[in-house]
């Protein structure tokens, strides 16, 4: 009955930032839906300045689903991912906060596997594409080789004790993110390991769910050689400092 209680009383907030996401958000938006059923949750959309349409497309969902349901938070421009949590976080009225893809990459029907694991006491849930059960649908062997070098490598240099540091898709108890993302000064792609590294050194309790990441349909990927350089120079800097 005390999990029962807890379960509904928890409440979920849904931060995905956009960019150039029209296409997707739509069916983001009715597969969380879909997946979390009768949970009590809010899904905050932070689009930096989307020339595509993504704004109005979000505005039609709202009308669907209801401005308490569906909050949008747009800024004026492409920001940092980092950042763009800070300002989701900031409108955020659960005391859980879940973080996506807006590109269909993470699926929903996750998070309820996501939430169970909390039933462990765990005050972080990541997704994992590389323990028993996860993987990656729709990249090329070159890309899959970059990003499990990628791991390997922060692997062996940083022991954070979780499979996959790069990955995206994860649920925070609110005043433990607010806590980490205190401590992160990175803004791009690097910012997710800095995140989990440091939640590892804090002590926190980190639960892996396994989950198949599929490259996105619609749309163009964000990643490319200058993101690379700078996970190399991220990578650097939280052997130095972690």
């Amino acid at each position: 009955m005390d999990v029962l209680h807890q379960k509904q009383k928890n409440k979920y907030s849904i931060i995905v930032p956009t960019y150039n996401e029209r296409l997707n958000i739509g069916l983001i938006v009715y597969l969380i839906v879909k997946h979390l059923g009768d949970a009590d949750f809010e899904i905050i959309v932070v689009d930096d300045g989307s020339p595509d349409g993504t704004q109005d497309v979000v505005k039609q969902l709202q009308q669907v689903y209801g401005e308490d349901r569906i909050l949008l938070r747009a800024r004026p421009r492409k920001l940092g991912l980092g950042t763009a949590y800070i300002h989701g976080m900031k409108h955020a009225s659960g005391n859980f906060v879940v973080i996506m893809d807006a590109d269909l990459s993470h699926h929903p029907k996750y998070l309820p596997s996501f939430i169970r694991q909390l039933e462990t006491g765990a005050d972080i849930v990541t997704g994992t594409r590389y323990v028993k059960g996860g993987g990656v649908h729709g990249w090329n062997l070159m890309r899959k080789l970059t990003s499990r070098g990628a791991n390997v490598l922060a692997q062996t240099l940083l022991w954070p004790g979780v499979s996959d540091l790069t990955g995206s898709f994860r649920l925070y108890r609110k005043s433990v993110l607010e806590d980490i993302i205190s401590c992160c000064v990175s803004k791009g792609y690097v910012f997710q390991m800095e995140m989990i590294v440091r939640a590892s050194r804090k002590g926190y309790h980190i639960e892996e769910v396994p989950i198949t990441f599929v490259d996105r349909v619609y749309g163009s990927s964000k990643l490319g050689g200058s993101e690379i350089v700078e996970y190399l120079k991220g990578l650097a800097y939280l052997l130095v400092t972690t």
